[in-house]
């Protein structure tokens, strides 16, 4: 059975995992089940990018609205008749979170009716198989995908399947969204679901899509990865232009949003997370007058992306005005400065610029001043004991590298020199290892003399040491040689008792040994 909790945590950037806990405990404290659904779990599982959260709930979700404020959470839309919350949480992870409902369509083009459900009715309501999955998040069920149309296998297979005949006629913005994820995601329609989505478009059931609709097809433009590939489906459909009657492709500023779609993918490489929504709207909507932008600016439910989208521009201007001016005079200054402007300010300015050294400090900051960093010498501050764990390291390795970045440090020498008075002192040597009496005196006995004893005393008064244990009375021991008799006296001489030192021996002494046995020899 896969474990679908950790390919989640792993498949979520830490903000939406932060999120997701931050939603599920106000769920749980407010008694409601809660399940992650629809394209959070479509995502997780085909490996794509995860644009938002999608969160549904057996209970109606506006009564946790001022418990999620509480949390940190931020709510941007509404819903009363659906019961549904659109909230940005901590760190700009979009999120919605739904009452767990069944739809009852009357007449096409009309509302659906609404009622509360179970999590099973709820995923029998949805489009395609691929969104009627869900997660449970609750204590005694938690990791459970529910997956009653198998949208599973349609995510490995590659195809976008409907649940029902009658699906693109009740809401007929599934057409759209049909387009839409063929696009995206580079699928193919199922059979069955293409003969119904071409029945639906010769029977113009598109005329009677909601008004509301509209505005979430339009929002959902903003936040794809080649919203200009989307766009071109789109009008070859024909859908584009019930979006806005006078959206074409032609309306599209093309480079704008080319450049801004590398720009960000170079920004998420360095490990930014930009919303390029406000931006990829306002590049689709290039070359469009004042009043067909604000005609499609009130369609859009999201409130936050349409100020954020109205505001662009004057923030843009805004950050450029600041790097002309003293507040970005050298590198290290208008690093500060960019480091500290929200990166999408950054990513929206990298494209528009009209003044060439705002272009060039932009451009500088995403790649040259990047390569300064790798002139920090780590070893050697690691060798000055300079390491993470000192809570002055953070802000020394940033002057160090301000310091590189204006060329007021050039060289690795004045690097360290700058560096060693920073350097904590080394650490105490460790205490002598503490010894008892016996111990002390065992050290002081040597080890050789511990080993041999001294044996009887030989011919002219020498110690004979006892190379081996005297044998048994039955057997009398050999008569040992010249040559042992003369080496005798020199192991006694270094192996002296240990009660007493050795004296050094007489200068006759030496030769004594060696006249005795040249004479046994000639005896012999």
């Amino acid at each position: 059975m896969a474990d679908y909790i950790y390919t989640m945590e792993i498949r979520l950037t830490p903000d939406q995992l932060k999120g997701v806990g931050l939603v599920q405990d106000v769920a749980r404290a407010a008694g409601m089940n809660l399940y992650l659904t629809g394209g959070a779990i479509r995502d997780i599982i085909s490996g794509f990018t995860i644009r938002d959260l999608d969160f549904t709930v057996q209970g109606n979700p506006l009564k946790l609205q001022k418990d999620l404020e509480k949390a940190g959470a931020k709510i941007t839309a509404v819903e009363e008749d659906n019961r549904t919350i659109f909230i940005s949480l901590p760190g700009n992870a979009r999120a919605e979170i739904s009452m767990a409902r069944t739809e009852r369509f009357e007449k096409t083009g009309k509302a659906p009716i609404v009622t509360p459900a179970t999590i099973h009715d709820d995923l029998r309501r949805r489009d395609f198989t691929v969104n009627a999955m869900a997660l449970s998040l609750n204590e005694g069920s938690r990791g459970l995908l529910l997956d009653p149309f198998n949208g599973v296998a349609d995510i490995e297979t590659k195809v976008i399947r409907i649940l029902h005949n009658y699906s693109f006629l009740e809401d007929p913005s599934r057409l759209i969204r049909a387009t839409r994820f063929a696009a995206r995601f580079h699928w193919m329609l199922e059979e069955r679901t293409q003969a119904r989505y071409d029945a639906a478009k010769e029977g113009k059931y598109i005329d009677h899509i909601l008004r509301s609709s509209i505005g979430h097809e339009i929002a959902a433009l903003a936040h794809e990865d080649d919203p200009l590939h989307v766009v071109k489906m789109l009008e070859k459909e024909g859908w584009l232009q019930i979006l806005h009657d006078r959206w074409t492709v032609a309306k599209v500023d093309t480079n704008g949003i080319t450049q801004l779609m590398k720009t960000r993918q170079q920004m998420v490489d360095l490990g930014y997370a930009p919303d390029a929504g406000p931006a990829v709207m306002y590049f689709l909507t290039g070359h469009f007058s004042d009043k067909e932008v604000s005609e499609i600016q009130k369609l859009i439910p999201r409130k936050d992306l349409v100020e954020a989208w109205r505001d662009i521009e004057d923030h843009a201007k805004e950050l450029a005005k600041r790097l002309m001016g003293k507040e970005a005079a050298t590198p290290s200054r208008t690093w500060q400065l960019l480091s500290s402007a929200r990166p999408e300010m950054v990513l929206f300015l990298a494209v528009t610029a009209k003044q060439q050294s705002v272009e060039q400090k932009i451009k500088n900051y995403l790649t040259k001043w990047r390569q300064v960093q790798q002139k920090i010498p780590l070893p050697e501050m690691t060798e000055l004991l300079i390491t993470p764990q000192l809570p002055v390291y953070p802000k020394l390795a940033n002057d160090v590298f301000l310091l590189l970045l204006d060329g007021k440090l050039r060289s690795r020498t004045e690097t360290l020199k700058f560096l060693k008075p920073f350097a904590p002192p080394p650490p105490p040597p460790p205490p002598p290892p503490r010894r008892g009496r016996a111990a002390k005196a065992a050290a002081e006995v040597p080890v050789e003399a511990a080993a041999s004893k001294p044996g009887p005393k030989g011919k002219k008064g020498k110690a004979a040491t006892v190379v081996a244990p005297p044998a048994p009375a039955a057997v009398q021991p050999a008569k040992p040689s010249a040559k042992a008799q003369a080496k005798a006296p020199e192991k006694s001489k270094a192996a002296p008792p240990a009660h007493k030192p050795a004296k050094p021996a007489p200068k006759p002494a030496k030769k004594a040994a060696p006249k005795s046995a040249s004479k046994k020899k000639k005896k012999k």
